[in-house]
């Protein structure tokens, strides 16, 4: 799927004018086509399936000659990305994205691992769902089922509006695989979200 943006900036022109505003005016009438090239750059993961971007930032290489003990995980933690929320297109902002995974027999290269979550997060979303699609995208590029992320992030659509809370902060967890089931292993991955928070 391409990004119209023809059809945004036609779109935008017309909020303009239900705003009650003139577009043709000499600080808007470049607004459209900003808006425009804007959401095609802040939405590019709209253009990618799950599956699409797990083939994209597959690149793993093997483990050989690391000794691995049951339960190493690898772990990048604080990333920053940002979204839009699907209900009202509202920026959701200092979004900080960890994941962490158990390597079965390949890891990924670490930059693949940001630009999974940079992706994911570039589409209308909920955060709810950024945690699933990062999680199935690293397991399914891993090739590895445990798979762990923990996001945090302000929502404009609490901070700026309706409610109005700017303090307030949305934090998600999603666990698969033995994060979903080990209790030490959740508590391992719990002490090393925390550490210098």
């Amino acid at each position: 799927m391409a990004i119209d943006k023809e059809a945004i900036k036609e779109h935008v022109r017309g909020i303009l004018i239900a705003l009650g505003d003139n577009p043709d005016r000499e600080g808007l009438v470049e607004t459209p086509d900003r808006v425009a090239r804007m959401y095609e750059e802040v939405f590019e993961g709209m253009n990618y399936t799950n599956d699409e971007l797990a083939e994209m930032f597959g690149k793993t290489f093997a483990e050989d000659g690391v000794a691995r003990q049951a339960g190493d995980m690898v772990f990048v933690k604080d990333i920053e990305v940002f979204s839009y929320c699907e209900h009202h297109m509202a920026l959701m902002y200092d979004m900080k994205v960890s994941v962490a995974y158990i390597p079965n027999g390949r890891v990924l290269g670490l930059s693949k691992i940001a630009r999974i979550a940079d992706m994911v997060a570039k589409r209308l979303q909920l955060q709810e769902r950024i945690g699933s699609d990062i999680a199935y995208v690293i397991s399914k590029a891993a090739g590895t089922e445990d798979v762990a992320v923990m996001i945090e992030a302000h929502h404009s659509c609490m901070t700026a509006r309706g409610i109005k809370k700017p303090g307030s902060k949305t934090m998600t967890t999603t666990l698969r695989g033995r994060f979903e089931s080990d209790t030490a292993l959740q508590n391992k991955l719990l002490m090393m979200y925390n550490a210098g928070r």
